[in-house]
């Protein structure tokens, strides 16, 4: 079999499912955890911050064992597709457990907390650094790997669409508590609203189904835009003066446990995860094989790794990128929330920004081919940020153009991670081409970490800067007096990291010229390598 394999239509969907499954993990973590955290679980911002920060240190120790342990595992399945089976289940137990809410105290809490994000970053490495180096040894061919990483992009944004665009929809459908509901008119645009339940709900969310009242619970002084989230104890009536909203029905208000919502919803999406997970297993074969004459050295290994400027670059780019991505995804949820008032249409821009990812995505193999990896993703990353730092002009009324300016940023950025992991594969061969050797597991490592230690740092930021404006997502005068920072986390922050990537990218040295070389010359070298697993 030819190490340029051709790869068929239904072996890149199989190998695109893979990370559609790994982001209704990623993206749910990155989007929803912050807000779970904070607004339903009850922990502080910066204490949220921190213990993300804390549980990725570690990442990339345990991403570069993962890649060594990648790179000598020896199967009939190959190398790297039989951890994708392995880790299937374990990794949608884990994503389970992350959004289940145990009764503890504050510090079981948090050990809790701790206990499942570890674990669950884990076998995310386990996961994702097999899947990553793939993509490398199915084919040999640097456009095709670059083909393969725009379908890869394409399912990782439909996993990210599904699980950004349903999951608040599926909290509301498996929150519902079914609760007795009065509205009585004050005047025509106050209403009191009253509501009780059968049974206690440790966390409720009421809000009206447009999201732009006010709410005043009675024995409270300061309203809350949109919504309430309160404790209720059963059988007991509750009272609240809504405001803002007119012709105000029953039919209007919601109330919502979201601790039982988000578990459910996380729940039904973990079945989902594993099964494309194992589709993406069955589908995929690996053709690509370390020289034979290569001798396992550890030794070795790292030192060709120290030694390859081309990963040392991406390594720092990458975990720029994810820093900048990380920022906006794990503050939109909280700015829909806080800012315009109306969680349920961050759903909607969700969905949006993951129809201008695709987009992105399957764009981004053409350009390539006619500027070059490189130049394209220096391009991509100081418009796209260029154009996100924009809406810190953006009032809670220019929703329009608010989604302009995001879906537009987002169409760029969508660049990043199609190029990088396709450039990761590059490195391998660059490093085969140098050296006579080749560790592709240990180079993805560099794609886990950047990932996950990228998320961490950008916890880090957001917590820290939320801390600084005394955001509490559970009290309403601390949410208003912490809108410049969340506004400010929303664009020109993010966009102060784009500009450093962009910098930085310039020392990157392979151009499309040097690749066609490579990729020449290691092809003939492979022609009498023995045939590989399937």
């Amino acid at each position: 079999m030819k190490s340029n394999h051709i790869l068929s239509l239904r072996e890149k969907i199989g190998y695109a499912l893979g990370d559609g499954a790994a982001n209704i993990a990623w993206r749910g973590v990155a989007t929803f955890l912050f807000i779970f955290y904070t607004d339903v679980y009850g922990l502080s911002p910066a204490s949220v911050g921190l213990l993300m920060l804390i549980a990725r240190s570690g990442d990339g120790i345990s991403d570069v064992l993962m890649g060594i342990v990648g790179d000598r595992t020896q199967s009939r399945f190959g190398k790297f597709r039989p951890w994708i089976l392995w880790t299937a289940i374990p990794l949608a137990v884990t994503l389970s457990l992350l959004f289940t809410t145990p009764d503890l105290g504050p510090t079981g809490k948090l050990v809790y907390a701790y206990a499942t994000y570890i674990l669950f970053t884990l076998f995310y490495t386990a996961n994702n650094i097999p899947y990553g180096a793939l993509m490398a040894v199915m084919t040999g061919d640097d456009k095709e790997r670059t083909s393969l990483g725009a379908f890869r992009m394409v399912g990782a944004f439909a996993g990210g669409m599904v699980v950004q665009g349903a999951l608040l929809y599926l909290v509301a459908f498996f929150g519902n508590v079914n609760p007795q509901i009065g509205v009585t008119a004050l005047d025509d645009a106050t209403y009191q609203v009253t509501v009780s339940s059968a049974t206690a709900v440790a966390n409720a969310q009421i809000k009206t189904r447009d999201g732009i009242a006010t709410f005043v619970q009675e024995g409270l002084q300061e309203p809350a835009a949109g919504s309430v989230s309160f404790s209720m104890e059963a059988g007991h009536t509750y009272t609240f003066v809504v405001a803002g909203e007119t012709d105000l029905s029953v039919a209007d208000i919601s109330l919502i446990n979201q601790k039982k919502g988000y578990s459910n919803a996380i729940y039904l999406l973990s079945v989902f995860l594993a099964f494309f997970m194992i589709v993406t297993f069955l589908s995929t074969r690996e053709r690509i094989q370390p020289p034979r004459e290569q001798e396992t050295s550890l030794k070795k290994d790292i030192r060709d790794l120290v030694r390859n400027r081309p990963w040392l670059v991406l390594l720092v780019i990458g975990l720029l990128f994810n820093v900048y991505n990380s920022i906006k995804q794990g503050i939109t949820v909280i700015y829909f929330t806080h800012y315009l008032h109306d969680q349920l249409l961050s759903a909607s821009y969700l969905i949006g920004l993951m129809l201008a990812s695709i987009a992105g995505a399957m764009a981004t193999a053409s350009i390539s081919k006619r500027i070059g990896k490189k130049r394209l993703f220096i391009y991509a990353l100081i418009f796209s940020g260029a154009v996100n730092a924009l809406l810190v002009f953006c009032g809670p009324g220019n929703i329009n153009a608010i989604f302009a300016l995001g879906l537009t940023s987002e169409l760029a950025a969508a660049v990043f991670p199609t190029l990088f992991f396709a450039m990761l594969g590059d490195a391998a061969d660059y490093s085969e081409y140098i050296n006579g050797r080749r560790a592709t597991g240990l180079i993805y490592s560099a794609g886990s970490f950047a990932t996950k230690f990228g998320g961490g740092v950008a916890g880090v930021i957001i917590g820290a800067l939320l801390a600084a404006f005394h955001y509490n997502g559970q009290d309403e005068v601390a949410i208003q007096g912490s809108l410049p920072g969340i506004v400010m986390l929303m664009s020109w922050v993010p966009a102060i990291v784009a500009g450093i990537a962009a910098a930085l990218m310039l020392l990157y040295p392979l151009n499309q010229d040097k690749m066609d070389t490579i990729t020449s010359e290691l092809n003939g070298r492979r022609e009498l390598e023995p045939a590989p697993h399937s």
